[in-house]
This record gives C-alpha cells, sequence and structure tokens, in this order.
C-alpha cells in the first residue's frame, strides 16, 4: 500500500512536466528571452536554478522519480538562391523529475541544452500520514481483540471446568455473575451439576443399602449350613450360599462399569503375579492354567479390576473348553487366552454385550465379555478373537505398548 500510495503521488506530482516542458517548448519555437521565459515558470511557482555548485549538487545527490522523453519543435528560416523558405526541427528532449532536501526539481536536458527547474509549490511523498492510518486501525484492532478475549474469559474458565467435572472431579463450581449468556450457560451447569449430585447420592445409599441387606441374610445361610448333618446338603448350601456372593461382587463391579471406573489406580505389576491373583480370584487348579510368559514382563494397570478381566477370561475357557484347559502366552504385547473348543457361531461384538452368551448354563451370568471389555477400555485396550486349528484365542491387543519387559 505504501508503494501504490508513493507511486500514485509520484504520478500526480509529475503532471506539472507538461506544463514545463510546453513553456519551454514555446520559449524554443518563438525565441523569447530568458526573462519572459523564466516570468512564465513563475506563474506556476518554478523557477530556474543558476547556480552551479546548487546545480551540481542537486544533480549528483538527488533522488530520481520519475523520468520522460518529448520532443520540441523549432521552426527557423532558410535561404538559397531562389527563395526563402521555412522548416521545423525537431529536437529529442528528456524531463527528470528529482527530490532533493524536501523539494522537487525539473531537469531538463537535450543535446544541447541542459535547465534545472525548482517547484516551489511541490513536496515530496511522506508516509506519516499512512503511518498514522496503520497505528490507527491497528490500535483500533488491538483493542478489539483485547476486549473479545476479556469477554472470552469466562468461557475458556467454563470449559476447563467442564473438562475437570468430566474427568470426575465432583466438586466443581459452574456458576457465573452476569446476565449474559455465558453466565446463563455456567449457572444452568451449576442447576444439572446439583441434580447429577442428588441421583448420584441416590444410587450409592441405594446400593450400599441393597447390598448390607443382601450380605446379612447370605452370612446367616453360610452359618446356618454348617449346622447342616447331612455333608451333601451342606456342600450344595454352601455353594449357592457363595454363588450368591459372587453375584453381589460382580453386581458391585458392574455398577463401577456403569459409572466409568472413576478412580481407577494404575500402578506397574508383574503379569505373572496378576494371573496367579486371577487364578486364585477364579478357583480353580492351577494344572488347568498353562502359563507361557516371562517373569519379567510387567504392566501398568488397576490391580483389581484388571485381575477380574484376566479372571473372566479363565472362567469363560473353563466353561466352554472340552478339556477345561487354557494357555495364556504373550506376543507382540498381547496377552493370548487360548482354549480347544468350536469357533463362536457369530462376530465378537455379539459376545461383548451384557447378558449374551452362546448356551445356556447355570454357571454362566451372561457379563463375563461385557466386563472384560469395559475393563480393557479403561486400560487402552480392545479385546480381539481368532480361531485356529480348533483353538479359541481371545486376545488383549493394547492400543500403544503397555508391557514392560
Amino acid at each position: 500500500m505504501h508503494q501504490v500510495n508513493f507511486a500514485n503521488h509520484t504520478s500526480a506530482l509529475f503532471m506539472k512536466n507538461p506544463i514545463i516542458t510546453q513553456i519551454y517548448s514555446l520559449h524554443v519555437q518563438h525565441h523569447t528571452s530568458q526573462a519572459i521565459f523564466e516570468a512564465n515558470l513563475a506563474v506556476y511557482k518554478l523557477s530556474v536554478v543558476r547556480d552551479e555548485k546548487n546545480k551540481t549538487d542537486i544533480l549528483k545527490n538527488s533522488k530520481v522519480l520519475k523520468r520522460e522523453g518529448f520532443q520540441a519543435i523549432n521552426e527557423a528560416l532558410f535561404f538559397d538562391r531562389l527563395h526563402v523558405y521555412q522548416q521545423k526541427i525537431v529536437k529529442d528532449m528528456r524531463s527528470t523529475m528529482l527530490s532533493y532536501k524536501g523539494e522537487i526539481y525539473f531537469y531538463l536536458e537535450s543535446s544541447k541544452l541542459q535547465i534545472l527547474i525548482k517547484d516551489k509549490s511541490l513536496k515530496p511523498y511522506n508516509s506519516v500520514n499512512l503511518i498514522t492510518a496503520y497505528i490507527t486501525i491497528l490500535s483500533i484492532v488491538s483493542l478489539l481483540f483485547i476486549l473479545i478475549l476479556q469477554r472470552l474469559r469466562p468461557l475458556r474458565k467454563l470449559r476447563r471446568k467442564i473438562a475437570a467435572f468430566g474427568t470426575g472431579e465432583m466438586d466443581v463450581c459452574f456458576a457465573l455473575n452476569g446476565l449474559d449468556e455465558i453466565a446463563m450457560i455456567g449457572n444452568e451447569l451449576e442447576h444439572t451439576q446439583e441434580k447429577i449430585h442428588a441421583l448420584i447420592e441416590s444410587r450409592t445409599l441405594f446400593l450400599r443399602n441393597i447390598m448390607h441387606e443382601l450380605k446379612t441374610p447370605i452370612a446367616k445361610g453360610r452359618i446356618a449350613s454348617t449346622m447342616i448333618k447331612e455333608e451333601k446338603h451342606q456342600r450344595r448350601l454352601e455353594t449357592i450360599f457363595l454363588r450368591l456372593e459372587e453375584l453381589i461382587t460382580e453386581f458391585a463391579l458392574i455398577e463401577e462399569v456403569t459409572a466409568g471406573f472413576g478412580h481407577i489406580e494404575k500402578k506397574e505389576y508383574r503379569l505373572i503375579d496378576l494371573i496367579d491373583g486371577a487364578i486364585d480370584m477364579a478357583m480353580v487348579d492351577y494344572d488347568a492354567v498353562w502359563v507361557e510368559i516371562d517373569a519379567s514382563y510387567k504392566i501398568k494397570v488397576d490391580y483389581r479390576i484388571f485381575v477380574t478381566a484376566i479372571k473372566n477370561m479363565i472362567d469363560n475357557a473353563m466353561k466352554y473348553s472340552p478339556n477345561k484347559q487354557v494357555k495364556i502366552s504373550v506376543k507382540h504385547h498381547e496377552i493370548i487366552f487360548e482354549n480347544a473348543g468350536e469357533k463362536l457361531n457369530k462376530p465378537l461384538a455379539y459376545y461383548v454385550e451384557p447378558f449374551t452368551k452362546e448356551k445356556p448354563s447355570k454357571d454362566s451370568f451372561g457379563l463375563g465379555l461385557y466386563l472384560v471389555e469395559a475393563i480393557l477400555e479403561a486400560h487402552d485396550m480392545v479385546l480381539g478373537y481368532e480361531y485356529e486349528d480348533g483353538i479359541n484365542k481371545f486376545i488383549f491387543v493394547p492400543t500403544q505398548k503397555l508391557l514392560i519387559r
């Protein structure tokens, strides 16, 4: 924009050049005196620079703004033996506009004549006005930007609070002062949070009460079953009460799954220790679980719920494998559970839905793979499935490198 303005200003100044060339052409054609020539220039506030030293200094140190050629026509009389005739002589000339020390000069030159003319009315281009306009516009834009940031600051705070609330921080306050839309949204979020708090407290109280009410008669039943003399009936009742306790524990884990595992504590454990804990939890014979894992492998998980996922995979293999055995191995940072059996009739996605199972079974609650899928998701893993040569392979596939050796 500066260059365009400078070019336009220079072109506007050079508009005076035709006047100068016309005055000069008239002076040449009509052979007017130098005084008349300078008087005609003075009408347009122009003057001839006579001082040779000053003229040399100007021509040497000035800045050329624009240059243009033109032709000067001179009429002359010629005589021969028979008659007198008039002839026009055309001379090529060049006009240059110069800038020197805040003044504008026009330099006319030809093969025989050089004249330097000073223009007293014109001044060189000054960018102060443009700079002032730039500074004014920039100041206005900067002020508007600062004001917008000030207006958006509550929105940024609100976004951070919503993110904190989403990660499980329940004591976030969304209330904002003001009557604008952001304050209204914050206040509505505060009301919604209060309702969520009330629902969570109600659900927690309900679950605690129902768990307590269920565990109390179960405990009494287990004590009473020890008083039965017939060993067969005693073992049956103990099995029933033990299964009821397992169901209550499973219900609690389901509730935690639906709540999104808000309080996971991941620490580094040896994978072999996690598998031992799962075998103890599943209450199966160690000979039925074939473990091919290096004892140095470690993984960062929540011990309690990840052991539950491994336990469910062992249970699943025991229930549906004809030889009641399962093999656990690691390959390419993937934990693989292998058991003999028939291939799944439906895609894996069907079996990870709650309350779905391949065959009805008194030992199956229909939530095993659903819990495994939810636990793996909380640990940045997914559950995969392959079938090869009569072997079912259920695979814990990490979305990133989780195993440490």
